[in-house]
């Protein structure tokens, strides 16, 4: 990785600790790390973090997102309503590296009710390391955009 990719992280209350250890785990390989909180254990809502991640990506201002909440359900619901945001929960490493080989996928949900923090960056190393294979993946994409 470079320092030029910026990745967006975001979450609820109930994911502070892991988005924490994922941002440093990702920094530490090269990603400029845009950590839009929230900072305090204060109960908040998902659907507000992760539509405010998902803006950055869809805005160019981040090349990827990773949010996460309790099951990391809710915050990727929230996130995909955005145009252009194509976001997929994990709990695993083969589908965290299948939704960026066939799906183009930009964002990545964790939950953290749901995984350990090791599976986490597991997972995160995955999403990370994949990509876009294109080909008749790209034509299942941009059927995806079109609605």
């Amino acid at each position: 990785m470079t320092t030029s990719k910026r990745i967006v992280l975001s979450s609820d209350h109930a994911a502070i600790p892991l988005r924490q250890a994922v941002a440093d785990h990702i920094a530490q390989q090269g990603w400029e790390v845009v950590d839009i909180g929230p900072t305090t254990p204060e109960s908040t809502h998902y659907p507000i973090h992760g539509a405010a991640a998902a803006d950055r990506v869809a805005s160019g201002d981040c090349d990827l997102g990773i949010i996460l909440c309790g099951t990391g359900q809710g915050i990727m619901m929230a996130a995909n309503k955005v145009k252009g945001i194509r976001c997929g929960v994990c709990s695993d490493t083969f589908s965290a590296a299948m939704i960026r080989q066939h799906n183009n996928a930009n964002m990545l949900s964790i939950g953290a009710r749901v995984v350990g923090e090791g599976l986490a960056l597991e997972i995160v190393d995955a999403f990370l390391g994949a990509e876009f294979e294109g080909g008749r993946h790209a034509t299942r994409v941009d059927m995806i955009e079109a609605n």
